[in-house]
């Protein structure tokens, strides 16, 4: 058994990596006193609060999703048999660091990504492909075209860590205890009672409109979406569920855009900062708002 940390396995644009000690001090009570044995994440994206809480908290039992199936393939093969995967990741390493056009090999995996239709429960290549594809394209971004089609260019660094096989076996040892899904948010929420913590991190609604550079997934994710969630939000607050959900903050850029702070009005709304892009300009990356609401008394100022 690997020893260490482990560290999400993918470079992921709005992780909350930066975010994990301010939300130490955020999460509920009886999380922080082990009396949370079950943790519920319905968009899981990179994964970076889901490691840190199976890691730091007593939790027995995790419930993962994501709308985005490629990834989830990674996690369902990562948990299966992780030395498949390192050993192909492995294979496209060697090759494309030895490679003499390493462009030219990048877009090769590229067009035989999209080629692949995952129509199983774990398709191997994918998901070496699909981490391949992660630490070597333009800023680690994950974004598709109208036809689904992942289309970020080569990211051109110089000496890339692909296969972190220490790590992924790390992973995959925390993934045992997790259930993991692929679809619809709202599927896992039915194993959401008292004795559980859910955590949202839904694609956040854009700082700046009409920006096509945040495509995740070619169904999208717009404020109706947005609507609906905070309606589960509140059904599940009723259950006496813990809850926890962050967002963009819409005073950002317009200070009288009260859309988060009436949608979830009467629960605890709290501003945290992060570094952020809020577009492809270097003159608007830097430390701005997010919001995190929780259905309980927050511990940040307590402490």
């Amino acid at each position: 058994m690997c020893k260490g940390v482990a560290k999400p396995f993918l470079k992921w644009a709005g992780g909350k990596g930066q975010l994990l000690d301010t939300f130490d001090k955020m999460f509920p009570q009886e999380l922080i006193e082990g009396k949370i044995k079950i943790y519920i994440e319905p968009f899981v994206g990179g994964g970076a609060v889901l490691f840190h809480i199976l890691q730091n908290y007593k939790i027995e039992k995790a419930y993962i999703n994501d709308i985005n199936k490629e990834l989830i393939n990674c996690y369902r093969c990562i948990k299966a048999d992780v030395e498949e995967v390192v050993r192909l990741l492995s294979i496209l390493e060697n090759e494309y660091l030895s490679s003499k056009d390493r462009t030219k090999y990048f877009y090769n995996v590229r067009n035989r990504y999209n080629q692949i239709h995952l129509n199983g429960y774990y398709d191997y290549e994918k998901c070496a492909d699909f981490i391949f594809l992660n630490h070597t394209c333009f800023n680690g971004l994950y974004r598709v075209n109208k036809e689904g089609k992942f289309n970020v260019p080569h990211g051109k660094y110089k000496n890339p860590l692909i296969c972190d096989k220490d790590n992924l076996k790390l992973c995959s040892q925390l993934l045992q205890k997790v259930e993991i899904n692929f679809g619809d948010y709202r599927q896992i929420l039915s194993n959401a009672n008292k004795n559980s913590f859910v955590y949202f991190d839904p694609p956040y609604r854009p700082l700046v409109k009409n920006n096509s550079f945040v495509n995740y997934d070619k169904s999208g994710f717009d404020d109706s979406d947005q609507i609906e969630l905070s309606q589960n939000y509140k059904k599940l607050d009723k259950q006496n569920c813990l809850l926890m959900l962050s967002n963009s903050d819409p005073k950002n850029t317009n200070e009288d855009d009260n859309f988060f702070d009436d949608l979830y009005k009467g629960f605890n709304i709290e501003r945290v900062y992060a570094k952020r892009m809020i577009n492809c300009q270097a003159s608007k990356r830097g430390n701005i708002t997010e919001i995190v609401i929780m259905n309980y008394k927050g511990r940040k100022h307590d402490e």
